[in-house]
């Protein structure tokens, strides 16, 4: 069954480049060109993938505004910006509106499949686990993690993470005091991210504990090295 991608896109010509790439690839396509029309099509069916540049006809931000409703229907959707706006202030605000990937669009076409094959091998993984691990849970403190439901809680409560943020969880915390530098928690989540990217997750991720819990210091930085997950006591 084909997998289903939107790309929100207000060039002609270039959306047309994309879908001409993922359709050969076998992803089944639909494409919008502003944030009003893409999100009536959203409420009525969600893609399993949203690829979405940043500046949209009119609203120069509408890629930043789509992504937060999104988010705010669905929020562990994978998301990928793909846009010209190359500063790392703009990288950043996109991922803390909580995207799985920032790329720009000096990027190959192969490598944007390569992200986002690696972005559906996660989807798949969860789905192919045997009856055994369904329903399974990672516990470690005041942790729990849901990996049937692809949920995690933090004493007794709800924390929202994306996709990509859950797996960045589960690989430090299902190994409580070792030190995972960033290759070794993209392999571990099954993506494939830059230095800076891994960054702006796990900031993102310990403001989502911090907004539960101001104590939170779980996310240990060993710098030089990478992070680890340290159960508070």
């Amino acid at each position: 069954m084909q997998r289903y991608i939107a790309i929100v896109e207000d060039e002609v010509a270039i959306r047309e480049n994309y879908r001409a790439v993922l359709t050969r690839y076998g992803y089944h396509v639909s494409m919008y060109s502003n944030r009003r029309e893409a999100m009536a099509a959203f409420n009525k069916q969600l893609p399993e993938l949203a690829i979405i540049d940043v500046g949209l006809e009119d609203e120069i931000e509408g890629g930043f505004d789509l992504c937060r409703e999104l988010r705010a229907i669905a929020p562990q959707l994978p998301i990928i910006f793909l846009t010209a706006r190359d500063s790392e202030l703009d990288a950043i605000s996109g991922l803390r509106l909580g995207a799985d990937d920032y790329l720009t669009k000096d990027i190959s076409l192969e490598h944007m499949v390569a992200r986002i094959v690696a972005l559906f091998r996660r989807v798949d993984a969860l789905q192919s686990k045997s009856p055994a691990e369904q329903g399974q849970q990672l516990c470690c403190g005041d942790l729990v993690m849901d990996l049937d439901r692809m949920t995690a809680n933090w004493q007794a409560q709800l924390v929202p993470l994306t996709l990509t943020e859950f797996w960045l969880v589960y690989a430090l915390a299902r190994h409580p005091g070792h030190v995972k530098n960033r290759q070794q928690l993209m392999d571990a989540a099954n993506v494939v991210l830059d230095d800076n990217t891994i960054t702006s997750h796990i900031k993102r991720i310990r403001k989502k504990f911090s907004k539960l819990d101001t104590n939170f210091q779980s996310i240990e930085t060993v710098y030089g090295f990478g992070y680890r997950w340290h159960p508070q006591k």
